[in-house]
């Protein structure tokens, strides 16, 4: 070893990234007894509609101060504005603001023995002795201004660092062969007169061409405020445009406006997580975001937990091995709901006529049954197998134009 390595901050694992799969991972590596550094850079925005589900609540210990609002009815809309409500039986959908859920984990996971700083990754290289480098521009606690080079050794590194992670670019072979749709919300006030029809517990979902040609929009409640929102893969479609639309329709173009994001949601897993050595992904930097709904949040905690897991296995074992683990395991829970769901989204959202069916067959009590017990509970559900054969026939009915709209 160099004298500059010697003299170089060491941890077991640097996690960059400290959204929800940063900091989750971070939390647990610590609670495991491992030196962590979680870096996260300031400024971070990400459009997200906030949903999170029962599972994520209970297993991730989530306290209920968190939750701006709780969702018991979901709303589909379709092309001709026919209207499915669905609603969500003996339970609930929690919302949370990202600014506050993802610090509050950041402060989880310091709590339990992470150091945290603020700053942006650069790039990895590697000490004499074979050690990861991870370089990254220092800047003090949410200060935006010219920040310093800093630099730590890492014995693994996890890239949480979101969609087109930088940590992959440079580190994971086939990073280049995620999917993606760029989403873009705002964030608006909620007014003190509401529009006609608002409901503050539901969640409204809008499959209409013009509002997104390839995937949905959204009008999600957050109690003072509201994310209205929309997501699509075509790069010549205005999504600002689509949410200008979208306020005028409901009601809301007069309403003030907090905030805009935008931001690229991956829809595919990638094919490979890990180096083969040190460095495994996590969160939207691995490609967990459920194709067809776009949900990440419950995704990315798992997806960080997992990545931690193999972490923590490979530095007690030294078998760089037992970092394919996280992705193994990930797969085998979750793999088939996002084979299905990517297969659902390609089909039913490829034009306004399918879209028209699509929502048809969502008022269909056995589909909303079914599709809210996989959603709640993160697994799809088995134990009505006649439900399954009656949604089947159903399916095949509208796919070969038998059924009526």
């Amino acid at each position: 070893m160099n004298p500059t390595a010697a003299q170089t901050e060491t941890y077991d694992v640097v996690v960059v990234g400290g959204g929800p799969s940063g900091a989750t991972a971070a939390e647990t590596l610590a609670r495991q007894g491992r030196s962590v550094l979680l870096l996260d850079r300031s400024g971070r925005i990400k459009p997200c509609g906030g949903a999170i589900p029962p599972r994520l609540i209970k297993d991730f210990r989530i306290p209920d101060h968190l939750l701006v609002a709780r969702a018991t009815c979901a709303r589909m809309v379709a092309p001709s504005n026919h209207r499915v409500d669905i609603p969500i039986e003996n339970g609930f959908v929690g919302m949370v603001n990202r600014h506050a859920f993802d610090e509050w984990l950041r402060t989880r996971a310091s709590s339990a023995g992470a150091v945290r700083r603020t700053g942006t990754f650069e790039r990895l290289s590697r000490d004499d002795d074979g050690v990861s480098v991870v370089h990254f521009t220092e800047r003090a606690h949410e200060h935006k201004g010219e920040g310093r080079p800093a630099e730590v050794r890492a014995k693994l590194v996890i890239g949480a660092d979101g969609a087109r992670s930088e940590v992959a670019r440079q580190a994971i072979p086939g990073a280049h062969k995620g999917r993606f749709v760029f989403a873009y919300h705002e964030i608006i006030k909620t007014p003190e007169h509401l529009p006609a029809g608002y409901q503050a517990s539901r969640c409204d979902v809008f499959y209409q061409g013009h509002l997104s040609p390839d995937f949905y929009a959204w009008v999600f409640p957050h109690g003072d405020s509201l994310s209205v929102g929309t997501g699509s893969a075509d790069k010549g479609f205005s999504l600002r445009g689509s949410v200008e639309r979208l306020r005028a329709s409901i009601g809301l173009a007069q309403a003030e406006t907090l905030r805009r994001e935008g931001a690229p949601i991956p829809l595919k897993p990638l094919p490979r997580w890990d180096n083969g050595r040190d460095v495994v992904l996590a969160g939207d930097a691995a490609g967990v975001v459920a194709p067809a709904s776009g949900e990440g949040i419950y995704y990315a905690m798992l997806g960080g937990q997992l990545a931690a897991e193999a972490a923590h296995a490979c530095l007690a074992t030294g078998d760089a091995r037992a970092l394919r683990l996280a992705r193994k395991r990930f797969m085998k829970d979750h793999g088939t709901v996002f084979w299905v769901l990517g297969v659902m989204q390609w089909f039913w959202y490829g034009s306004d006529r399918r879209r028209e069916r699509f929502v048809k067959i969502c008022e269909d009590k056995d589909v909303q049954q079914l599709t809210f017990d996989s959603y709640m509970n993160k697994q799809l559900t088995r134990q009505r197998p006649m439900a399954h054969v009656r949604i089947f026939f159903k399916d095949l009915a509208h796919l070969l134009g038998l059924a009526r709209v």
